[in-house]
């Protein structure tokens, strides 16, 4: 059960069947993906769900994981991750954030962003273009051979 005090100040209404989670970066646990789609504003939740199918579609053998309270997904190794702006870490963000595990390996450097990050690389979506769709579904079949490469 997440505090009252924390409820108030920083997360808004929030499910009461999540865990607290003594973490400085993440004062909250979810139990499952549907408290995580509970907890998502509903545009966030739409960009989360849009990206999920996209996953899926050109990553068929791929699970997905809660880890760091985010959805992330894998085949051999971690292939990608959604993470949506409203799910703390340290502090949130406006949008929904895909990154790709092992970003530096891809051909699109211009198109995916590193911050200070030595390997990930992501981009920060407030909603999605055909153009965007398009590009992370090149670059979900490229980070899906390099996965099944390794």
């Amino acid at each position: 059960m997440v505090s009252k005090s924390l409820r108030s100040k920083s997360l808004g209404a929030c499910p009461t069947n999540l865990l607290p989670m003594p973490n400085k970066f993440q004062p909250i646990a979810f139990q499952d993906l549907d408290d995580l789609f509970a907890f998502l504003p509903e545009e966030e939740l739409s960009l989360v769900n849009t990206l999920r199918n996209l996953v899926y579609e050109c990553i068929p053998e791929v699970k997905e994981k809660l880890s760091y309270n985010v959805p992330f997904f894998r085949a051999r190794k971690t292939i990608c991750f959604i993470w949506p702006g409203s799910v703390p870490w340290g502090g949130t963000f406006e949008g929904v954030q895909f990154g790709f595990a092992q970003g530096h390996l891809l051909s699109d450097q211009t198109y995916l962003t590193s911050g200070k990050r030595k390997y990930v690389r992501t981009r920060t979506y407030k909603k999605l273009t055909p153009e965007d769709l398009e590009t992370l579904r090149g670059l979900l079949f490229e980070a899906a051979d390099l996965d099944r490469s390794k």
